[in-house]
């Protein structure tokens, strides 16, 4: 991506001329998305050639997962285990560091545009029957931009076979403001609980929020590097609302809707070109919901499900 379309302002590469496929440009006002074929990513959203989100370059995939979104399950089942009528599910190992299945089943999946306009698109990829998920479900997902120039970003998955299939379903946005540097920022999450997790992020108990972690009065990046998965969030209108803030009072705001009771808040060290990245992770479940049954649902044959999030911006107050 050049540096001018990392801003939102030149054509998008045509079809497979990008590592991440064919991609989406929306534009609405000010506002322009750029959503990939791959994984139906969230490679950019900005306002006013005011980057939102992190972005990467033509050539490559998204790093660290960057914009991706999750089916049939978000974050991590240990060691790809987990039982289905008493017989044991072996999903395969994505995340070998720390022996998980992690992110779910469409990471490495083209999904093809079924609808279009010049704000709107919607993209499907299907979950076939394999082993560790022996079922067949459909994952749609429904990126617009909205008349206040808002992105909104519904998921939804059916369940297309004969048997009742579980899932988590979740995105994995990185949150910027522009080119204001990230560890001078503000995020603000207002959740009470955090999950405890062991080495190879697993959650095995929780906890009231504390310390590094505790973002409902506001935490400065600075030298923060967390990664933890966040609950008992408070909403307000429906939704749950995080915010990333620069001093000048610019902001933006990831919301979910009361179907995502978890958050995933995950400050990189490690993502290219930048000092840090923060990820802002909406999710139905959270991590080994698989094996802990926290946060996983059940679909029926016929039935489907969805969750929506999506992220607002706040301009510098005018002087």
């Amino acid at each position: 991506m050049t540096a001018s379309s990392e801003q939102g302002t030149s054509a998008p590469a045509s079809a497979r001329s990008c590592a991440t496929g064919r991609q989406h440009e929306l534009r609405r006002g000010d506002a322009v998305a750029v959503v990939t074929e791959l994984a139906a990513g969230l490679r950019s959203f900005s306002r006013g050639g005011v980057l939102l989100t992190e972005t990467y370059g033509d050539g490559e995939i998204s790093p660290g997962g960057a914009g991706i979104t999750l089916a049939p399950w978000a974050n991590r089942v240990e060691d790809g285990q987990w039982f289905l009528d008493g017989r044991k599910q072996q999903l395969d190992i994505t995340e070998v560091s720390r022996n998980n299945a992690s992110h779910g089943l469409l990471r490495n999946t083209g999904y093809a545009a079924v609808e279009e306009s010049p704000h709107a698109v919607a993209l499907e990829a299907v979950v076939f029957p394999q082993h560790g998920y022996p079922f067949l479900v459909r994952h749609r997902v429904d990126y617009q931009l909205s008349e206040d120039l808002g992105l909104r970003v519904r998921q939804t998955l059916a369940n297309d076979g004969a048997a009742a299939a579980p899932f988590v379903l979740g995105a994995h946005p990185y949150l910027r403001v522009g080119d204001a540097p990230v560890e001078q920022l503000q995020l603000t999450v207002a959740a009470d609980t955090r999950l405890v997790t062991d080495d190879r992020l697993i959650p095995r108990s929780s906890a009231p929020v504390d310390g590094d972690v505790d973002f409902r009065s506001g935490r400065h990046i600075a030298d923060l590097a967390v990664d933890v998965a966040l609950t008992d969030l408070r909403f307000e209108g429906g939704v749950a609302r995080h915010t990333l803030s620069a001093a000048d009072g610019s902001a933006v705001s990831l919301w979910q809707d009361e179907s995502c009771r978890y958050v995933h808040i995950y400050v990189s060290t490690v993502y290219p070109g930048r000092a840090r990245a923060v990820a802002v992770e909406p999710m139905t479940g959270p991590a080994n919901a698989f094996k802990s049954g926290d946060g996983l649902r059940w679909l029926q044959p016929g039935e489907s499900f969805s969750m929506e999030w999506g992220i607002d911006y706040t301009p510098r107050a005018a002087q």
